[in-house]
């Protein structure tokens, strides 16, 4: 099996970088602190094809595999000093790829506020198996509310009010 990307593979990651760099980072802190929910962006990012990812295009989505998502969810070690300076303090930036590229050394000064670095765990095939297994037995019962797209900050607020009993879920069609 070949693991290398394809050309078309490399230049969707590209674009993605790009997209992040330019359109999303300049406004991350600005977002944050005055909690915004960038509904143009996001359609900005899904009209470049980085929504819906595992959604079949025939529904609106992009149809596209696990190697694309991760080409775009794949934390680039050097987006993460720019990433801490975008962050408000006591600000968060998570990383949450299996693979990583190194992150460069970087001025204490960027870190300083409270700002942290956060790593998300990555399970095993073992791990999902064995929850799976424990999921078939337990019964669960969901409950999803779906907002509209233009409802999203409606929908955070139900969500940090505790009005959201389940899971909130933005629909974006």
């Amino acid at each position: 099996m070949d693991f290398a990307l394809t050309e078309d593979q490399r230049a969707f990651q590209a674009t993605a970088r790009q997209f992040a760099r330019d359109a999303m980072m300049p406004q991350a802190a600005h977002w944050d602190e005055d909690e915004i929910f960038p509904v143009e962006t996001l359609r900005e990012a899904a009209a470049l094809g980085f929504g819906g990812i595992y959604i079949g295009e025939d529904v609106g989505g992009s149809g596209l595999g696990r190697l694309d998502a991760v080409l775009i969810f794949a934390p680039v070690g050097s987006l993460v000093p720019a990433a801490l300076r975008a962050v408000r303090k006591g600000g968060t930036v998570v990383c949450a790829g299996i693979h990583m590229s190194e992150i460069p050394a970087f001025a204490y000064e960027i870190l300083w506020g409270e700002r942290a670095i956060r790593s998300v765990a990555n399970l095993t095939r073992a791990d999902g198996e064995e929850f799976l297994a424990l999921a078939a037995r337990v019964p669960v019962r969901t409950h999803v509310e779906i907002f509209d797209l233009q409802r999203a900050n409606e929908a955070l607020d139900a969500v940090r009010s505790g009005r959201v009993h389940g899971a909130a879920v933005l629909r974006c069609a």
